[in-house]
């Protein structure tokens, strides 16, 4: 059953528009993260649905009544908010904070029985907040007042929870155990949530499903797998990103790509040879630096094969879990050959990839300028019975230059670009270049 309904609401600060037709319908036991861009409107939401911010038009409503029909303290029995600051003048203890929570349930001069005691307590007990009952609010740290302030809120005993960015201050362990604690409620207690989250990772893990706002209107809303998606993310936030699902929590997870920098673009083309993850920021930071890139081959599952999707990056794939077919290796083949330098990320090799470190091979022999990032042991990345670690050895044995970590390669990438630009362009465009010594790239 639908519980609360916000239903073509407009909101406005004098003359200015901050949301437009909003709509949503929230049920027992949902928890609705507010997603958006700084300005959208998540924080006037909140206040338009707890009597802070009259709608200009449209209606919310809590069990098919109009919230602003509605006593003040009969709503706040019902409804529970926690802002994004608290700013309390006085030195009350954090005690009588969380007492305050109780004051919609009782009567005017009435003093706190011993069930109120009770339902204080079990708040700041689950809020971690009980051994700071003594203390004055304003001596806390700000993760430790949010605490309270939070504490407060359920002492109300609402049905709905509206959480402003709930995790400012917070630690990561604050944060998880805020997050845990609000979504057992929901379970348990079929108690509604909106949170403004800012955070995906954390929004994608505890939600059930997200708003997303843009310019004051809704521009996705449902599941967190429905609104959570890369394309959604670059449009709403103007961020290149990943979207996985942990194996971990079985939730989604954003890996955010830095914005790419403006450079001039590079007359040189580089192929990664990467996987399970290992090229994301090595692509990046080559694109970054005006290379044109290729990849491969990659399973259509890989996170590196996301990553050169979203940074249009020419590649070589396969179908997730399958081997690389004969099709595949020529393709890829024909893909080095166009290469005027090659990267060999610390990706795991197994039977199923090992043609990639052949060609790789084949291209370093022929004086293709190649560099193996050597990041993660060999030994612990090698299950091919020793070929993967043989196939590296002979790289280097033919000039491959090995890097202990990526964040080396754009420097040294720059400097054989620079050798590169003084050689024909014939040599250039064949691949078929002479290998350039650490000598040459150290004295350029």
């Amino acid at each position: 059953m639908v519980l609360l309904s916000i239903d073509g609401v407009e909101c406005r600060y004098g003359s200015i528009k901050i949301l437009e037709n909003v709509n949503l319908n929230v049920k027992e036991g949902d928890f609705v993260g507010i997603i958006g861009p700084n300005g959208s409107g998540k924080t006037t939401l909140l206040k338009c649905i707890s009597q802070t911010l009259k709608p200009h038009k449209g209606t919310v409503l809590l069990d098919k009544t109009d919230i602003y029909s509605i006593k003040s303290v009969e709503l706040a029995k019902r409804m529970a908010v926690v802002p994004q600051e608290s700013n309390i003048g006085f030195s009350f203890t954090a005690l009588d904070i969380v007492l305050m929570g109780r004051n919609p349930h009782m009567k005017r001069f009435q003093m706190e029985s011993g069930k109120d005691m009770s339902i204080v307590k079990e708040a700041m007990l689950r809020t971690n907040t009980w051994q700071l009952a003594e203390r004055p609010i304003n001596e806390l740290s700000g993760g430790e007042r949010q605490r309270v302030i939070i504490a407060r809120a359920l002492a109300q005993q609402p049905t709905v929870l509206l959480l402003d960015e709930p995790l400012t201050h917070l630690d990561m362990i604050n944060q998880l155990e805020i997050m845990d604690l609000v979504k057992e409620l929901c379970i348990k207690e079929r108690l509604i949530v909106l949170a403004v989250i800012h955070d995906l990772n954390l929004a994608a893990r505890y939600c059930s499903s997200l708003l997303m706002l843009k310019g004051a209107t809704v521009f996705a809303a449902g599941t967190v797998e429905q609104a959570l998606t890369s394309k959604n993310i670059k449009s709403v936030f103007r961020v290149d990103a990943i979207v996985r699902k942990s194996a971990v929590t079985n939730s989604l997870y954003v890996i955010p790509l830095t914005p790419q920098k403006i450079c001039s673009p590079r007359n040189c083309s580089i192929h990664v040879i990467s996987g399970a993850g290992t090229g994301t920021l090595t692509m990046k930071a080559l694109v970054d630096e005006g290379y044109k890139v290729t990849a491969g081959v990659l399973n259509m599952l890989d996170t590196d094969y996301e990553t050169a999707e979203l940074l249009k990056i020419p590649t070589v794939s396969e179908a997730p879990f399958s081997p690389i077919t004969e099709e595949s290796k020529q393709a890829l083949r024909e893909m080095i050959k166009r290469a005027a330098i090659i990267v060999v990320t610390s990706v795991p090799f197994g039977y199923g990839n090992l043609s990639n470190l052949e060609l790789a091979l084949e291209a370093t022999i022929r004086g293709v300028k190649t560099y193996v990032i050597n990041e993660m042991p060999l030994e612990g990345r090698d299950f091919t019975s020793g070929k993967a670690t043989t196939l590296l050895s002979e790289m280097k044995r033919y000039g491959a230059i090995f890097v202990d970590h990526p964040s080396e390669l754009p420097t040294l990438v720059n400097a054989t670009h620079d050798v590169i630009k003084m050689r024909k362009p014939s040599a250039l465009d064949s691949g078929h270049l002479k290998r350039v010594s650490p000598e040459q790239i150290s004295t350029k």
